[in-house]
């Protein structure tokens, strides 16, 4: 029987989505370990996706997405990211899943090396991996509040390195890059000219401090930037996010969109538009949801004594349960799962400096998560 390819055991699977198979096949589980908008999707946006499909207005659409909804994006980009590009830049993607994947494609070739945080999205490595490029990591450490270390960058950067990959708002840490954090990571890669992938899905969740997008901060065009509708507009089955890349890379990428999804469904792309274009009170209702559900997550666990990472982003918290996880994180989330019913993101999926800390998605009902973290056991 014909081998698969060699590089297919090296590509790293998904911890998080361990734990949620398991959690599927029990009852009563409370759960808290995928981040999935628990807040409805706006009527308007759900009205332009229907009427879309009602008016089968359902023919493939250019490579980039349709006008419109690039049109909404460059309007977006520029009043709320502070980022000025021409149409030719945005390409509209299938999630940001494939906006990160559209862009490692361009950069990486077999054996280069790509930086990644640690902890970070599982995507980062996989997508390397599946490249055959080299997923490295550079570790963030509470130490320095799970900020990057430019000293421990230097350390890990080779002259095979050609990306750096950058994530603020952090899933899986909830935390936010500062300003300041942003340019000097931008520096650091123009010393070793690198480019920058940019991470921003979760743009619209911040709380106490504003968000930079980086490619703002870009005047050497070495920025790529994912953004989603699927947490900011709860649209996570819409499959609709968007790549804004530097000048210059139309005619490649119109070639490796027709080559691996030809363009996003057109209905999806219609709600996309209404979602950006229209009222974003939604997007407010679920903001404060997710910084109420955090203030009285944060609350519980600092009157059970349990140490965590103080959230300034996205709708996660980032747990220490070192005390008890005895050096093996995944295993023990997998028994607490079993035990407790609870399902909790492990925090070794996201790199080998998550190890004794759990990641929990607040976007739940209160009940639900105070419950579930009221299982957690103290130090």
């Amino acid at each position: 029987m014909p081998q698969l390819a060699s590089y297919t055991a090296s590509v790293p699977p998904s911890g998080i989505r361990r734990i949620h198979e398991i959690a599927l096949q029990l009852d009563d589980v409370i759960g808290l370990a995928v981040g999935e908008p628990d807040v409805e999707v706006a009527p308007h946006v759900l009205e332009a996706g229907s009427a879309a499909w009602l008016a089968d207005d359902t023919a493939y659409t250019a490579n980039a997405g349709i006008l419109e909804l690039r049109q909404a994006v460059q309007q977006k980009l520029a009043t709320r990211n502070g980022i000025e590009v021409d149409l030719a830049q945005i390409w509209i993607t299938n999630g940001a899943t494939q906006a990160l994947t559209l862009a490692m494609s361009l950069m990486l070739a077999p054996g280069d090396e790509v930086l990644i945080p640690d902890p970070g999205y599982t995507t980062f490595a996989m997508n390397a991996r599946i490249l055959h490029a080299e997923p490295v990591p550079y570790p963030l450490l509470p130490e320095a509040g799970f900020l990057p270390d430019l000293e421990l960058l230097e350390r890990v950067v080779t002259d095979r390195t050609r990306l750096l990959i950058i994530n603020s708002p952090s899933n899986p840490l909830g935390s936010v890059f500062p300003t300041d954090v942003l340019q000097a990571l931008l520096d650091f890669a123009t010393r070793h000219d690198l480019w920058v992938l940019s991470d921003e899905v979760y743009e619209a969740f911040t709380y106490g401090i504003s968000h930079t997008s980086i490619a703002a901060l870009d005047t050497e065009n070495r920025v790529f930037s994912a953004f989603s509708t699927s947490k900011t507009y709860a649209l996570t089955g819409g499959r609709v996010g968007y790549l804004v890349t530097p000048p210059g890379f139309a005619a490649i990428l119109g070639t490796y969109q027709e080559a691996t999804i030809s363009c996003i469904n057109t209905p999806a792309q219609r709600a996309a538009v209404a979602a950006i274009t229209g009222d974003q009170e939604h997007v407010e209702r679920a903001a404060t949801h997710y910084r109420q559900n955090l203030t009285a997550a944060c609350a519980l666990l600092d009157e059970r004594g349990i140490r965590y990472l103080e959230p300034t982003g996205a709708f996660y918290l980032w747990i220490d349960v070192s005390h008890a996880s005895d050096g093996d994180v995944a295993a023990w989330a997998e028994g607490f799962l079993l035990k407790e019913r609870v399902s909790v993101a492990p925090g070794s999926a996201f790199g080998r400096s998550g190890e004794g800390w759990i990641r929990v998605c607040v976007a739940a009902s209160r009940e639900n998560l105070l419950e579930g973290l009221s299982r957690l056991p103290t130090p």
